[in-house]
């Protein structure tokens, strides 16, 4: 199972401080121990929102807002992709995490839907686009 594990912003992040030296050592052996695990397929920090944008979408109306944006403990401020058996493998892995925020900090954990449906029908065109998209990905990513 593919797991979304997102670490939220916090008011510091937002404002754009870099973590303490301390706490990349922390999160280099943690990021370390995943991988050795086979549990880390991919890991990020995002920049603080004020560097990016948001599209809204109303019929065929698209509205670009540009950042930041005011609600800093909805906001994202980085993320690990997970491979691990279950949802309790997961939370297990994420109690042994370094706290990204020092203070009070959330990392929430989601499942990935593996494949194109997103929980709806996957007819055999959907799944071999998916195949086709699939395969150009790691072409690019040579």
């Amino acid at each position: 199972m593919k797991f979304m594990v997102i670490v939220h912003a916090t008011p510091e992040s937002e404002a754009g401080a870099p973590p303490s030296a301390e706490l990349m050592e922390q999160m280099g052996r943690y990021n370390e121990e995943l991988a050795k695990a086979g549990v880390m397929l991919d890991a990020a920090g995002l920049y603080a929102s004020d560097k990016g944008a948001r599209v809204r979408f109303d019929g065929n109306r698209r509205t670009v807002i540009d950042g930041p944006f005011t609600e800093s403990k909805e906001l994202i401020a980085g993320f690990w992709l997970f491979q691990t058996a279950s949802l309790q493998e997961a939370i297990e892995w994420v109690k042994r995490c370094p706290n990204p925020g020092g203070g009070q900090s959330q990392i929430e954990i989601r499942q990935v839907y593996e494949g194109y449906g997103c929980g709806g029908e996957v007819t055999q065109d959907i799944q071999a686009q998916g195949e086709r998209i699939r395969a150009h990905i790691q072409q690019h990513a040579q």
